[in-house]
């Protein structure tokens, strides 16, 4: 069968990669054709458009970039029309995604969904465009079924996928030596995986490194942003400050393994640093006007998907002026301290047991061939 996957952030190419790979396994003559990034494309998925020229942050952000968000629009319908798949599997990325969703369904495409968006957090009335032009929803998260059975509408529970990533990953004893870094603990800065969101957060998080003079920091430099971009940002600080910092691309994982403690920038990794038993301090500052925006439409109490899996605070989260320098270094020297971070850690254990059990790709996989072999009625 063919298959047209449609991600456009970095967790989306690294969750649409394992679902590749497990399509493949259920599915001997399985071909793909994908919007996302190198791990799609690593897999075996025929990658058209990069999700490095996808992501755009925030209200105005999405404004000022709409002529290349539309040429997108119209590139995609193209794209499916010529390609013709047996199904069109949407992974996140809500504001483009379910917008393809409506077109591919008036146009007779079937359209299903891996990794639910998060309306119960906001725009919880699109739960309707989802009954009406998603055929099957495949949800990671522990309380969305519930959710969608508010709304009489069945979804398949399969797990979180990132269970299998650190399940499968094996943390090497020498990450200082491979690495060329000083023999001091660490401190993992994750500032995001888009231009806008690491430009404004990591120069924040850089501000307290002359606080912490017996700490090294490692920024996770995302694999989808030259170094340049990087060294641009560094070349601000004194040179006493660049000393005592190092950037690691490709290493996210092995970092959070090795990390005493990590600053992350809201979204998956926070989720992320949890399964790999970092201590971490969320940390969130957008535009302004998008962010007073989003708080009248917001339905939750947190952003970290850490808290709210938990349904509690497990970790601080800092978010817009909360996010200077005198509450990020206060807030990190809480969970520098041995019995703070022990007390995060066995909050961290609840979390994976609410999750269930690995193999979400396969569970998903298994499904979608399923449905597309033998259809039945969305509910």
């Amino acid at each position: 069968m063919r298959y047209y996957l449609l991600a456009g952030e970095a967790s989306g190419d690294l969750h649409g990669a394992h679902l590749i790979q497990a399509l493949k396994a259920e599915d001997a003559d399985a071909q793909f054709r994908c919007w996302g990034g190198d791990l799609m494309q690593q897999a075996g998925g025929k990658v058209v458009k990069h999700y490095r020229d996808l992501a755009f942050m925030g209200f105005l952000e999405v404004a000022r970039n709409l002529p290349v968000i539309l040429r997108n629009f119209r590139f995609c319908k193209t794209d499916l029309q010529e390609y013709r798949p047996d199904v069109l599997i949407l992974i996140d990325y809500p504001g483009f995604n379910l917008r393809m969703a409506r077109w591919a369904y008036q146009n007779g495409l079937r359209v299903f969904y891996y990794i639910s968006p998060q309306l119960w957090a906001w725009h919880s009335s699109r739960v309707h465009q989802i009954k009406k032009y998603v055929e099957r929803l495949f949800v990671i998260l522990p309380f969305e079924q519930e959710f969608y059975r508010q709304y009489d509408y069945r979804v398949d529970f399969v797990g979180h996928p990132l269970l299998d990533v650190v399940e499968n990953f094996a943390a090497s004893p020498d990450f200082h030596r491979q690495n060329d870094l000083p023999n001091k603990p660490l401190i993992a800065l994750l500032p995001g995986s888009r231009r806008q969101e690491i430009a404004r957060m990591l120069k924040g998080m850089l501000k307290i490194v002359p606080s912490f003079p017996d700490h090294h920091f490692a920024i996770a430099g995302a694999p989808s942003i030259e170094l340049s971009f990087y060294e641009d940002l560094l070349a601000e600080l004194p040179p006493a400050a660049t000393e005592r910092i190092s950037l690691l691309t490709g290493q996210t994982y092995p970092l959070l393994a090795t990390a005493e403690a990590a600053l992350v920038t809201s979204g998956t990794a926070t989720l992320e640093a949890a399964l790999f038993d970092a201590p971490q301090v969320v940390c969130y500052r957008g535009n302004p006007l998008s962010y007073r925006i989003a708080r009248r439409l917001v339905n939750v109490s947190y952003i970290s998907l850490v808290n709210l899996i938990a349904g509690r605070e497990v970790v601080k989260e800092l978010i817009q002026n909360d996010f200077e320098p005198r509450q990020i270094e206060r807030e990190l020297r809480r969970i520098l301290d041995p019995e703070t971070a022990r007390k995060i850690r066995r909050d961290y254990a609840e979390i994976r047991q609410r999750l269930g059990n690995g193999g979400a790709s396969r569970r998903a996989a298994h499904l979608i061939v399923e449905y597309l072999r033998n259809p039945q009625d969305k509910n």
